[in-house]
């Protein structure tokens, strides 16, 4: 293909489309590899370029992937503020469900462009990082408004977590939605939301978790208690989280740990290793977590509900959470079937316990794999709300009102 010469306007129709495909590549180029995979290189291979001409609209790397970023965010925006003229919340959920539906539908028939996945928001460099994740920030208070006004304190705390939450079921819906035919989308439409009007409790259920300890302030620094493979693991899991891949340096870890950077490598061969070290200890928590909660002497309603309590407090206490799912794009194609076995592991289990729990009558008749899909999500989101969680009265209150929005469903008065 031949580009364009720079005398040639950057605003005339050829110009435009041009972009648009290189933008294109780099969101699918992103998707599969993160921002990490985003090369000048990659992205002439797709669009029949050479990379001196891709700088003719994107001098450096940093901008396509901004430019792919916020590009994403735009669409999403633009789909949040079409629900939002809906006139009742349950028509906007409804509605932005329905378009991002939609939109992959478009994107699978080749009719509308891919966007990015919006996780390697954190490995862009300052201060556009800033920019795209205040923008962000924006979006959730825009959903939070679709049910109603934050008058107080209360009210907001629970609308921003329901607005966190769906936002985080739409963009997880990229990691399930695969496995269906566009013939299942008004069904995936209609189960998604039986779910977020009336969640996975039968009528009159209360929330029952058990007590849950206060917060400590954050400290990461290595302890006489832990060895040095599980302090890098656990702060690695931090920066990884907080930064993306690029990041969290070695460097970085070990300042953060008071460690040599020597002691590193004397446990681990690379940083995709410690990655993916990171996601295997990740997933084998939450496996014995959901062992604990199988092994207690209650309904499935009771061991899902102590379940997802001990998960979201460790997620907001944030000495140890669980990796992000969004961290899987920085790994090597090769190792990421790994990381989806054990995230599809985690799934069925909570889809099993769903399937008992209603065939038990103590949880509510919900699509279990659907539900399942939502509540890892659910667990993914928490992370982001740290803050919000420790502004709240009590470790309780946060857990409970951040959990109602798939355990009651996002309208009733727990949740939202």
């Amino acid at each position: 293909m031949q580009s364009l010469s720079p005398d040639q306007p950057r605003t005339s129709d050829r110009f435009q489309k041009t972009r648009a495909r290189i933008l294109d590549a780099a969101a699918r180029l992103i998707n599969d590899f993160g921002v990490r995979g985003l090369t000048f290189v990659a992205v002439g291979e797709a669009v029949g370029m050479n990379t001196t001409s891709i700088t003719y609209y994107f001098r450096r790397k940093e901008q396509l992937a901004v430019a792919a970023l916020e590009q994403a965010i735009d669409t999403l925006d633009q789909m949040i503020l079409s629900a939002a003229e809906e006139p009742t919340p349950d028509a906007r959920v409804s509605r932005l469900i329905r378009l991002r539906l939609d939109h992959s539908a478009a994107v699978r028939l080749g009719t509308q462009p891919m966007i990015a996945v919006l996780g390697d928001l954190r490995a862009i460099e300052e201060p556009e990082r800033e920019r795209l994740l205040k923008r962000y920030q924006v979006m959730i208070w825009r959903v939070g408004r679709f049910f109603g006004p934050m008058d107080d304190p209360l009210t907001s705390a629970r609308r921003v977590a329901a607005g966190q939450v769906l936002l985080d079921v739409i963009h997880w819906m990229r990691a399930w939605l695969p496995q269906y035919d566009l013939g299942d989308f008004d069904r995936i439409h209609d189960r998604l939301m039986d779910l977020l009007r009336h969640g996975f409790a039968t009528p009159g259920a209360l929330w029952q978790s058990g007590p849950i300890a206060p917060w400590g302030p954050l400290d990461l620094t290595a302890n006489a208690d832990e060895d040095s493979q599980t302090a890098y693991l656990r702060a690695a899991t931090v920066l990884i989280n907080d930064r993306g891949y690029r990041g969290a340096s070695v460097d970085e870890i070990a300042g953060l740990l008071k460690l040599s950077k020597g002691s590193f490598y004397h446990h681990m061969d690379s940083k995709d290793e410690l990655v993916l070290n990171c996601f295997r200890t990740s997933y084998a928590r939450l496996l014995q977590h959901q062992r604990d909660a199988l092994g207690l002497t209650e309904t499935y309603w009771g061991r899902l509900t102590a379940c997802l309590a001990s998960l979201l407090t460790i997620q907001f206490d944030g000495q140890f959470p669980f990796l992000r799912t969004t961290a899987t794009q920085a790994l090597p194609a090769e190792l990421r079937d790994e990381v989806f076995r054990h995230s599809a592991h985690v799934a069925h289990r909570f889809a099993g316990m769903l399937s008992d729990g209603i065939a038990e009558g103590s949880v509510r008749a919900v699509d279990p794999v659907i539900t399942s899909q939502c509540l890892l999500a659910l667990i993914n989101s928490s992370y982001d709300l740290q803050h919000w969680a420790r502004r709240l009265p009590s470790a309780d209150l946060a857990v409970e009102i951040y959990a109602a929005t798939l355990a009651f469903g996002l309208f009733d008065e727990r949740g939202c």
